[in-house]
């Protein structure tokens, strides 16, 4: 870890695993600890823990604690038993792409275990884990060579707690600030779960970045201003034409980058890249309650008759995006053809 890297959202304490309840930020630092898939599936769901990386790594050692618990019942058929637990975590989320990633990377790690599968199951969590890491690192620092701005703007959150470690978006904004370059992070408070305000306030004040929070709705006349230089945002899943998935507002936010001259920057991992999913349009988009919208800790916000559209993601197309970074490199103006050189590299 770094001086302004100092969280670890998923550890693995050596028979179980840790999340810390992202809800209760930032009043209140609580780690849960789970031993079975199913109550992890319902962390990732209830949002206990999110981002898309740190959904599927979380989701890979669940994979672990399922298939330690179904052999212990049944040495015979547990691979049958597991199935189950492997169709209950898929469903917890279904826009991130790294959840399925992970899945499936599982899968074939068990393909080739025949007797007690717990230990190698494990192993390949923690080298998702490691690797994701190390990939957030690299992707800070070629993200973070791009920066000519002092002042930027993040939404949703990032960092170490949507990822393994360091975070992505935020891995290239500490990079940048490390080295001298940036000065003060804008951060959208990120409706309605508040993940700006309670999360990405709550990593930066924690790793001594300054930090100023707005509203969504203040993003275009903060632009208008004309000293912000870049929007750096995550993604939960990039189609195969470089259409990016992530949290509801970034499609508002980088159309008024173009409009305002902003450069517009999407920081993933190559596992959120899906060529099997052609353009935005083919993108499951979550809905989530409308209570989330509609009431704020049980009270009511608005009449009980009124209704609410509340998708957890919306879709930024390709178009819109100047750079997209991964840990295999830089696609400036990404399309499928730039995204599919990129991922045989």
């Amino acid at each position: 870890m770094s001086r302004h890297d100092q969280v670890r959202a998923i550890q693995w304490t050596g028979d179980h695993l840790r999340l810390l309840d992202q809800r209760r930020l930032p009043t209140e630092v609580t780690y849960l600890e789970f031993e079975d898939a199913t109550g992890v599936a319902s962390a990732i769901a209830d949002m206990v823990v999110r981002g898309a990386p740190a959904i599927g790594i979380t989701a890979a050692y669940a994979v672990a604690l399922a298939a330690r618990q179904r052999y212990r019942e049944s040495a015979v058929e547990w691979q049958a038993l597991l199935e189950a637990d492997l169709q209950v975590l898929a469903a917890s989320r279904p826009t991130a792409v790294n959840l399925f990633w992970a899945l499936e990377l599982m899968r074939e790690c068990l393909a080739g275990v025949d007797n007690d599968p717990f230990d190698a199951l494990l192993q390949e969590a923690r080298r998702i884990h490691d690797e994701d890491i190390a990939a957030n690192y690299r992707m800070g620092e070629l993200g973070g060579s791009l920066i000519d701005a002092r002042k930027v703007l993040t939404h949703c959150n990032t960092g170490s707690l949507a990822t393994g470690g360091y975070g992505t978006a935020l891995g290239v904004i500490r990079n940048a600030y490390t080295r001298g370059v940036i000065e003060l992070v804008y951060a959208d408070e990120t409706r309605p779960w508040l993940q700006g305000s309670r999360l990405t306030a709550w990593e930066l004040v924690h790793d001594e970045i300054p930090v100023t929070l707005i509203c969504e709705g203040a993003a275009a006349s903060l632009m208008h201003r004309g000293d912000l230089g870049w929007v750096i945002v995550g993604a939960d899943r990039v189609a195969a034409n470089g259409d990016v998935a992530n949290k509801i507002g970034t499609y508002s936010l980088a159309v008024n980058a173009r409009h305002h001259g902003v450069k517009f920057m999407v920081v993933a991992p190559s596992s959120t890249l899906d060529v099997q999913t052609a353009c935005g349009d083919d993108i499951p988009v979550e809905m989530r309650p409308a209570g989330e919208i509609c009431e704020f800790q049980g009270r009511m916000l608005t009449e009980k008759a009124a209704t609410a559209w509340n998708p957890a993601f919306d879709v930024t197309p390709a178009q819109l995006v100047d750079v997209l970074v991964t840990e295999k490199g830089v696609i400036w103006q990404p399309d499928a053809a730039k995204i599919a050189a990129h991922l045989r590299n």
